[in-house]
């Protein structure tokens, strides 16, 4: 197994994020309809990741309660975000259903917006490979 990859700073990983999230074929392919705010939580950092059309157009990092808005919540200790972040990611890291079943994410929030926008945020987490994790 490889060492977590980590972004420099929570800028440079948000920044790596949208990059990411905006040029990947899949998420463009099935992005249409993809309009929504959700919060990545990884304990020692969290992100609200706002995204239209497909397109993320803005990520703040560590907000306060009242300050941005989302739909839904996905939490998980930074032990198991650094996980995800693995290019080979082991068992129960490789998706948000294996690692809620079996470590401790939390899906919280409307969760209709969540399944709704499922193959896009699934595909987000996927590119997690590509950048690291968030913390």
């Amino acid at each position: 197994m490889s060492a977590p990859t980590r972004a420099p700073s929570a800028e440079a990983w948000a920044t790596a994020f949208t990059d990411a999230s905006n040029t990947d074929p899949e998420i463009q392919a099935h992005g249409k309809y993809f309009t929504c705010s959700y919060l990545l939580d990884a304990t020692e950092r969290t992100y609200v990741i706002q995204v239209e059309s497909g397109k993320v157009t803005h990520v703040t990092v560590d907000p306060g309660p009242l300050d941005v808005a989302y739909q839904f919540a996905i939490r998980a200790s930074a032990e198991t975000w650094r996980g995800f972040g693995e290019e080979t990611p082991a068992a129960m890291f490789h998706g948000i259903w294996a690692a809620s079943f079996q470590r401790d994410m939390k899906l919280e929030g409307d969760l209709l917006i969540l399944m709704q926008n499922l193959r896009c945020i699934t595909r987000q987490v996927e590119l997690l490979r590509v950048v690291g994790s968030p913390v």
